[in-house]
């Protein structure tokens, strides 16, 4: 997204965008956190603990996993740096 606004961003738009983000990237690649904030904001830094707060959201509904070290972590591990992945569907 090339629109960032310092308008109010939505918990909606923000998920959208790290489900549009990590989607660009695939299964194999993930993003930082602070690439959706940028995207959404010039004064993006304001908006780092929604994201975060956003991305477990979307890893507890099996849409995206969140990577410590280059590995899925549980909601509860989720702190210091990390990095959001599209989740690969379920192999029938």
């Amino acid at each position: 997204m090339s629109d960032r606004t310092d308008k109010p961003v939505s918990n909606t738009l923000i998920r959208e965008t790290i489900l549009a983000q990590t989607g660009e990237r695939g299964t194999a690649k993930s993003i930082c956190p602070s690439e959706v904030a940028r995207a959404l904001a010039t004064e993006w830094q304001g908006l780092m603990s929604r994201v975060r707060r956003e991305a477990v959201v979307l890893m507890q509904e099996g849409a995206i996993d969140i990577l410590r070290k280059g590995k899925p972590v549980p909601a509860e591990e989720v702190r210091g740096v990390i990095r959001l992945r599209r989740r690969a569907a379920p192999q029938d």
